[in-house]
């Protein structure tokens, strides 16, 4: 069990590093041992690694991290709350007439029987629109997911600078 933690943990590094350009901004310096957040405990078998939120002074921004599923049946998120917005969606990105978009998730995320789910930039992630407060790095976002038929997650996530593929979650920005 550790080392499928230890693994998905590693996976999502490599994945959040291809995703960055060259001109990449650097990251917030990691989260001190005593607020970190790279492994949450469990709720009916679902657990967040990594949970990040995108610093932004307002308007929108998204947050990211690895859902871990250690159950023998999927589980599938629907929705998501957070003091910081007044609206969450789950979003995906795809390619529409040669761009790339963002669209609400339809059905949710679905997180397979004893896998994962990747939350990143230019791929799923939990959209948070009209953000009530700036978030700077190191910032703790509280966040509720709720799973059908089943009990919520809730977590923190951490702010956190991040340039990657200059994703621009501001509204009329593609």
């Amino acid at each position: 069990m550790f080392s499928r933690h230890v693994l998905v943990l590693a996976a999502t590094v490599v994945a959040l590093t291809a995703c960055g350009s060259p001109t990449a901004e650097p990251t917030a310096p990691a989260a001190s041992p005593a607020t970190s957040t790279s492994a949450v405990a469990a709720t009916g078998g679902l657990s967040i690694t990594d949970p990040w939120v995108k610093t932004t002074k307002k308007g929108m921004t998204a947050a990211f991290g690895t859902l871990v599923n250690d159950t023998d049946q999927p589980i599938t998120i629907v929705s998501g709350t957070s003091s910081l917005s007044s609206a969450i969606e789950l979003h995906e990105v795809v390619e529409n007439d040669g761009k790339m978009v963002m669209r609400p998730k339809e059905g949710g995320f679905v997180v397979p029987a004893r896998g994962t789910h990747l939350l990143e930039p230019g791929g799923d992630h939990i959209m948070l629109m009209d953000v009530t407060k700036e978030v700077l790095p190191g910032a703790q976002i509280p966040f509720t997911l709720q799973v059908q038929g089943g009990q919520p997650l809730e977590f923190t996530a951490v702010g956190k600078d991040f340039a990657g593929g200059e994703e621009d979650y501001q509204p009329g920005h593609k």
